[in-house]
């Protein structure tokens, strides 16, 4: 990528790609049911962020409770979405911004911009959840923060990182369109 800047055809693509790779790692997130899950048999409890579902013994039913009931429920599922919806808004622009022949750098810097917000809204949610569950709502046995969890904390890791490389590349925008002159360490004698 370096040695031919991002009008090289395969390498344009990649960081709208990786921003592809988080909005499927943040879809996971919100649709999995494995937020929280206990690590121990029985298995009573299981929690994703929109519910929090128990059974009293190994073989009985589950019963689930909504947690949009709690006003820290709906908190962190709105703060969790609200990053979520500006990362594939990011999404999109990066697709627009790629897409173009001339790269317009102020715009791809933008979106970086855009992802740094939505880290913070994701972080936001994913702070606000374990805190006010552990706290709020009766867990019996070991419990443990599962892979959907996971999920939504390597969305925001991937908005952090990505926001840094939309970020920073225009500050080399003379070396990615090749307008620099290239450097010779040959003296002549």
């Amino acid at each position: 990528m370096v040695k031919y800047g991002l009008d090289y055809t395969r390498c344009r693509w990649i960081l709208p790609l990786l921003l592809g790779i988080g909005v499927i790692f943040g879809i996971i997130a919100l649709a999995g049911r494995g937020w929280l899950e206990s690590q121990t048999l029985p298995y009573v409890h299981q929690a994703s962020l929109w519910e929090s579902c128990t059974r009293p013994g190994q073989g009985g039913p589950w019963t689930c409770e909504s947690l949009m009931g709690y006003a820290w429920g709906r908190a962190a599922a709105a703060t969790y979405l609200v990053g979520f919806l500006l990362l594939v808004i990011c999404f999109a622009l990066a697709i627009i911004a790629f897409a173009i022949d001339t790269l317009r750098f102020n715009f791809i810097r933008g979106i970086g911009g855009l992802l740094f917000v939505a880290a913070v809204f994701s972080i936001m949610g994913l702070v606000i959840y374990p805190v006010k569950f552990s706290t709020e709502i009766d867990m019996t046995g070991i419990n443990m923060f599962s892979w959907a969890y996971g999920f939504g904390w390597t969305t925001a890791i991937m908005e952090i990182c990505l926001g840094f490389f939309f970020c920073c590349l225009p500050n080399y925008e003379d070396q990615i369109l090749g307008n620099v002159k290239p450097t010779y360490f040959y003296s002549s004698p």
